[in-house]
């Protein structure tokens, strides 16, 4: 299975990397590599994440205020926001109604 960013969600991810890197350096790739685990742990078991909707779940991040919002598909995951939770919950709904590609 892949996975693939909504173009949103690439450019949140971006800019907390580049937001935890201005913070203290090397930390952006902390934050970078905790997304990625997030991500793969969502590969291996798309159905584990909270449901926030039919289509849609999140998977938390255990050391940054962050989740991972996405879709699971036949072959791929839509990866919809990289969303920091202390801040506008559910902004990312609106990219739930679009295409996938």
């Amino acid at each position: 299975m892949n996975f693939s960013f909504h173009p949103e969600a690439e450019q949140e991810f971006d800019e907390a990397v580049a937001y935890y890197d201005r913070c203290e350096p090397g930390l952006g790739i902390e934050f970078a590599e905790e997304v990625y685990a997030a991500i793969q742990r969502i590969i291996r078991y798309p159905k584990a994440g909270v449901q926030l909707s039919p289509n849609t779940r999140r998977s938390l991040m255990s050391r940054f205020p962050y989740g991972v919002i996405y879709q699971p598909k036949a072959d791929t995951v839509w990866i919809i926001a990289v969303a920091n939770l202390n801040r506008r919950p559910g902004y990312w709904r609106r990219r739930t109604s679009g295409s996938s590609s």
